[in-house]
This record gives C-alpha cells, sequence and structure tokens, in this order.
C-alpha cells in the first residue's frame, strides 16, 4: 500500500477559511509538518485544495517520528576521530 508524504511549506494565514480548514483537516497546523495519508480519491482532492502550500510525494510506507527527526538532522560537516594529545 502506498502512501501521500505531505509536507506544509507555506503557511495559510490570510487564506480564505475553507482553505484554513482543508489544511486543519490534513493535520497541518504549523510549516515544515509532515504527514502520511494512504492513497485515496478523498485525501487526493483535499491536497488538490490546498496544492500551491504542500509538497507531496508518494513513499511505500509512512515513516516513524524518530526517522522523520533523524532525516531532517544535518550532518556535521567534520568528523573528529580522536582527541589532540595536549
Amino acid at each position: 500500500m502506498s502512501y501521500f508524504r505531505i509536507t506544509l511549506v507555506r503557511s495559510g494565514i490570510g487564506l480564505p477559511k475553507r482553505t484554513q480548514g482543508v489544511l486543519k483537516a490534513l493535520g497541518l497546523r504549523q510549516r515544515m509538518k509532515t504527514v502520511f495519508y494512504p492513497v485515496t480519491p478523498e485525501v487526493a482532492g483535499q491536497i488538490m485544495r490546498v496544492k500551491e502550500l504542500v509538497a507531496v510525494r508518494e513513499v511505500d510506507r509512512p515513516l516513524t517520528k524518530e526517522e522523520l527527526k533523524a532525516e531532517r538532522r544535518p550532518d556535521p560537516g567534520f568528523y573528529l576521530e580522536s582527541a589532540v594529545p595536549r
């Protein structure tokens, strides 16, 4: 079964109440929040309502909260192999 990975990229502030209601129904309350829903025509219709505000990808399985957090964590940029003797 495949899932939609929906991430809110732009805020719904200042948009009509109907659009804000769709975001609320999808569970997108703050920017860069990611939710997963099964691929259904109902969810696809909701996505089409807010297509300018969200980024959508189709994935095989939903990620856990820990996996999402690890995915956002940047590389440190360097690795410390051993301490310098002093």
